[in-house]
C-alpha cells in the first residue's frame, strides 16, 4: 500500500515484480520496481506513507528527497549495501532514466550528503561531492539573512529543463554562455562563503540569476520579476544583506 499524505493520494498494488507506471504516485512505484529488480529479485508486501512539506512544483528539489529518503527506508529494512554515492546515483536513475523526468543530478547529492558541498559532475557518471569547512558562526550569519519567498504557485521544472537541454544541443550560444556563467557563479559562491565574504553573496546571486534567465524561456515571469525587483529595491545586497529565494524559481 502507498499513502502520499500531503497529496490525499492513496492505492493498494497486487505484491508483483513490476508495478504499473500511469500516473499515480509513480516515484514511489519507481522506487519499487527498481529495488525489486536490483536487489529483492522477488514481491514485496508492505505499507509505505510518505508527507512533504513543500509543495509540488515549488523548484526546492522535493521529489529528489523523496526518492532519497524512500530509498533509505528500503536500505535500512532490506539491508542493502549502498552507500551516500550509491543512493544518489540510483535516485538520479530512477527520476531520470526509469520514469524519463528532465532534470539533472544535483538535487539527489544535495538531498543524501546535506549541508554546505561544492559538487563537480564528469562525464560516465562520475560525480564528486567536496564537503565545505564553514565556521558555525559563519553559517549561523548566513542562515539569519536568509530569506525563503513562496510565490503560491507551481510549476513543471521538466518542461524548462527540456527547453534548455534543447537550445544547448542546438547550440544556441547564448544559452551555452548562460550556462558557463552559471558554472563561474558556484565557484564564486564557494569562495565567497569559505572566506566568509557574506556580503558579497546577494550579488553573486544576482548574477547567476541574470543568466540563468537566458537558459530557456519560462524560468521567470512578471508576477517572478516584479517580487524580485521589489526585494531589491527593500535592501536586498547591501552590506547587510538578505537573499531572497523565490519557491518558483
Amino acid at each position: 500500500m502507498f499513502n502520499s499524505i500531503d497529496r490525499k493520494e492513496r492505492i493498494e498494488c497486487e505484491a508483483k515484480e513490476r508495478l504499473n507506471v500511469n500516473g499515480q504516485l509513480d516515484l514511489l512505484k519507481g522506487v519499487y520496481n527498481r529495488i525489486v529488480k536490483d536487489f529483492s529479485k522477488r514481491p514485496l508486501s508492505f505499507d509505505l506513507s510518505t508527507y512533504v512539506d513543500a509543495p509540488p512544483g515549488s523548484g526546492l528539489g522535493s521529489s529528489s528527497t523523496l526518492v532519497v529518503a524512500i530509498i533509505g527506508a528500503f536500505a535500512e529494512w532490506l539491508k542493502l549495501p549502498l552507500g551516500e554515492y550509491d543512493i544518489a546515483h540510483l535516485a538520479f536513475e530512477i527520476e531520470r532514466k526509469d520514469l524519463s523526468m528532465a532534470g539533472g543530478k544535483q538535487d539527489q547529492y544535495a538531498a543524501i550528503f546535506g549541508g554546505f558541498n561544492f559538487m563537480e559532475f564528469y562525464d560516465n557518471d562520475k560525480v564528486i561531492v567536496n564537503p565545505l569547512r564553514i565556521k558555525p558562526e559563519v553559517i549561523n550569519e548566513l542562515q539569519f539573512n536568509l530569506l525563503l519567498y513562496y510565490t503560491g504557485t507551481s510549476r513543471l521544472s521538466s518542461k524548462i529543463i527540456e527547453d534548455q537541454v534543447k537550445n544547448v544541443s542546438g547550440k544556441r550560444e547564448k544559452s551555452i554562455e548562460a550556462m558557463h556563467k552559471l558554472k563561474e557563479q558556484a565557484i564564486m559562491m564557494k569562495e565567497a562563503i569559505l572566506r566568509g565574504k557574506l556580503d558579497e553573496i546577494g550579488e553573486i546571486l544576482d548574477f547567476g540569476w541574470q543568466y540563468k534567465k537566458q537558459m530557456a524561456e519560462g524560468i521567470t515571469n512578471s508576477v517572478i520579476d516584479e517580487i524580485y525587483e521589489t526585494a531589491k529595491k527593500a535592501g536586498v545586497q547591501e552590506e547587510r544583506f538578505q537573499v531572497l529565494v523565490v519557491g518558483d524559481l
